[in-house]
């Protein structure tokens, strides 16, 4: 599956921005997805994942409560919805597919997005 991640931007400290990342392929959702991000100097961090088969979601601890992860199988997509963002949500954020578990673990993932840049400003 190719992934193609957009909707990333500069936004103000307790804005919002919605990520989205759509997929080629017909085995969509046989795939569970996951959004990752980094920051130069950083090790990749995961951010949220939802599962193919029956859609549960994870979350790291930093974004719970306020990222949501949802996806469409019908457009073959999956959305980063996130709100009260903090300068330190700024990072390159990736979307992810995969096959293996567990999926809060980049290592499971197989195919990624060039990634979009989200800056949060203060």
């Amino acid at each position: 599956v190719q992934l193609q991640a957009s909707g990333g931007g500069l936004v103000q400290a307790g804005g919002s921005l919605r990520l989205s990342c759509a997929a080629s392929g017909r085995t969509f959702s046989r795939y569970a997805m996951g959004w990752f991000r980094q920051v130069p100097g950083k090790e990749c961090e995961f951010v949220a994942a939802i599962s193919w088969s029956d859609g549960s979601t994870y979350y790291a601890d930093s974004v719970k409560g306020r990222f949501t992860i949802s996806r469409d199988n019908s457009k073959n997509a999956v959305y980063l919805q996130m709100n009260s963002l903090k300068p330190e949500d700024t990072a390159v954020y990736y979307c992810a597919a995969s096959r293996a578990l567990p999926i809060t673990r980049q290592k499971s993932y197989e195919s990624w997005g060039q990634g979009t840049l989200v800056t949060v400003s203060s």
